[in-house]
């Protein structure tokens, strides 16, 4: 599996999401409770940056209309997103975050 330095840990907030791109992928790096995610950085209903929302309770809400994703899964956790977001492995080395494009 291969993996792209995405960012430094240092750079993540440390309950919140990070806006970067791999590849020409638009990807969300959140932390959570310590745990490092990363997913598509586009809400499978409304094409906004995900990045841009709040991060509780393992989700990041879409700031356009409130529908919360699973960070772990991707998966929708209320309306109106009815479709999930891929979702990434990582692996943190030192200070920098590594993601791999390959769907988790």
């Amino acid at each position: 599996m291969s993996f792209t330095r995405a960012c430094g840990l240092s750079e993540l907030p440390a309950e919140g999401a990070l806006a970067v791109e791999i590849d020409g992928t638009p990807v969300a790096v959140v932390r959570v409770d310590g745990e490092v995610y990363a997913l598509r950085d586009v809400c499978s209903h409304a094409e906004v940056a995900l990045s841009e929302g709040e991060v509780y309770n393992n989700t990041i809400e879409c700031w356009l209309h409130g529908s919360c994703f699973d960070v772990r899964t991707g998966k929708p956790t209320n309306p109106p997103a009815t479709q999930p977001v891929p979702t990434y492995p990582v692996k943190i080395e030192g200070d920098d975050v590594y993601v791999s494009l390959k769907e988790s």
